[in-house]
């Protein structure tokens, strides 16, 4: 608590508090929904077995515009990239340094999570588990990796796209969502890889609207190389009026889509439907996320106010200083709960809906919150020594934990043609490290759950994850940036 307390009380003035405490909300109401949609019944093999109730709970459906928070997390991320590359090129530092930072704070806690699983798989092959079996543990444990693995994708590209958000400002995810839209037209007559790219197109969009949001807080509103008046601002409207529209926008284009239109009502995939909202985002979801949007602007200035007292800052900095080992944990939770409790012969499988199912939520959550809580006394550390130390590494973030002062500035430039030889390589070698990391988790969450996959996780993305997070992890030591 005293730790707490000395970080509040050394909290920039500048900082935009709002931020983590949207970083934080959000992450609890992923893990929250994922806990309270789950239906534990057995399959055919008398085996524990979990899916979403949500199939059986149609009534819940519309709930799912304020549960569905993906497009928070890269509003959150957008803004949070801008500043610290900005700060980081304030310094000196190049794009390169910056996205070696980035990397620290988003693998190390990752990679504790695939190398557990790993070893946990290893284990139970040695004492008989069937491969199916194993793959069908890690499958759901590693559910939040598709997330991560969206990101790990949009983060290298934040130079290139605040570049652009620079010279043509909210034109930019103005254009993608129209493309967003063509991908939609596509899939509804038939042709379903032509909504491939919304799989990037729809979380960029989200992304760069987080840069405008960092603009206007610094007052930087017209685009770069034109003037004054520009049509199109860089800056996102923070007015009480403009909130409100957005509201009212949002949610109007997100009832029509999903009562006229042809999308569903569920911002969360079900099977069976024709249109999916979330994975690839669908322009359902992004109206959703605008409306969010708007709501998280007419929320900001009571909130900033209320995250300016001691007690309420202490609490978003402590959830921060973890917020990615519980996400990633939170599943891992049901496992051991679920195995706990079947092994004790007392698992409830009340069918998804019923009183009973409903009734059980409660001591469901609770009993999940104390499994999660272990898990984050265990591996919670090594997030949070991430987040304290990146600020004082060579190529640390430039965003520093809550309540910590901004990283040191990188080391004097070297001149000449080797040091720019070496920045080069160092660059090509982070953005192989990202994609490498990027195609293992993607690979993962594309196999099927029930594959014979002896380790858990398909051999090959093991191996490039390994590959690619070793490759970030000596580049960050130092490795090849010296002659």
């Amino acid at each position: 608590m005293r730790r707490l307390a000395r970080l509040a009380a050394r909290t920039p003035a500048d900082r935009a508090r709002y931020l983590d405490l949207l970083r934080a909300v959000a992450i609890m109401m992923v893990v929250l929904g994922h806990w309270a949609v789950a239906t534990i019944g057995y399959d055919e093999h008398g085996q524990p077995d979990g899916h979403s109730a949500l199939p059986a709970i149609p009534w819940a459906y519309p709930l799912t515009w304020a549960v569905q928070v993906m497009p928070v997390f890269f509003l959150v991320g957008g803004y949070a990239n801008a500043a610290s590359l900005t700060a980081h090129r304030d310094r000196g530092g190049d794009a390169g340094g910056w996205l070696l930072g980035r990397s620290a704070r988003l693998l190390r806690p990752t990679s504790a999570l695939v190398l557990v699983l790993a070893g946990g798989a290893v284990v139970a092959r040695l004492v008989g588990v069937e491969p199916s079996m194993v793959r069908t543990v890690v499958w759901f444990a590693t559910i939040p990796l598709w997330f991560l693995a969206a990101y790990l994708v949009v983060v290298p590209l934040t130079p290139l796209m605040y570049a652009l958000h620079r010279r043509f400002g909210l034109a930019v995810p103005v254009a993608m969502a129209l493309l967003v839209a063509a991908g939609d037209l596509g899939r509804a007559i038939g042709y379903e890889t032509a909504a491939l790219p919304n799989y990037l197109l729809g979380w960029l969009a989200v992304h760069q609207v987080g840069f405008a949001w960092y603009d206007a807080r610094r007052g930087h509103c017209d685009p770069a190389g034109s003037g004054a008046g520009s049509r199109w601002t860089r800056c996102l409207p923070m007015s009480r009026r403009a909130a409100v529209v957005l509201t009212a926008a949002g949610l109007g284009v997100a009832v029509l889509l999903t009562a006229v239109g042809p999308y569903p009502v569920s911002m969360i995939n079900l099977p069976g439907q024709r249109l999916d909202n979330a994975a690839p985002p669908s322009v359902a979801l992004l109206a959703v996320a605008t409306a969010q949007l708007g709501l998280i602007l007419l929320l900001r200035e009571r909130a900033e106010r209320w995250l300016h007292r001691s007690r309420p800052w202490q609490a978003v900095i402590a959830v921060n200083s973890v917020v990615l080992t519980v996400f990633l944990w939170h599943l891992s939770a049901v496992i051991l709960l679920v195995g706990a409790l079947d092994r004790l012969g007392v698992l409830p499988t009340p069918p998804a809906g019923s009183a009973a199912w409903l009734a059980w939520r409660l001591p469901w959550v609770l009993l999940l919150t104390v499994v999660l809580a272990a898990l984050v006394a265990v591996f919670g550390p090594i997030e949070a020594r991430t987040g304290r130390s990146t600020a004082s590494r060579r190529y640390g973030s430039a965003t520093p934990a809550p309540g910590r002062p901004d990283a040191d500035a990188d080391r004097p430039p070297e001149d000449g043609r080797p040091h720019r030889r070496r920045v080069a390589v160092r660059g090509v070698l982070t953005v192989a490290g990202f994609a490498a990391v990027g195609y293992a988790l993607v690979a993962n969450s594309a196999t099927a759950k029930t594959a014979p996959e002896p380790l858990g996780l398909p051999v090959a993305a093991l191996v490039a994850y390994l590959a690619g997070a070793g490759v970030l992890r000596l580049l960050r030591s130092g490795w090849g940036s010296r002659g």
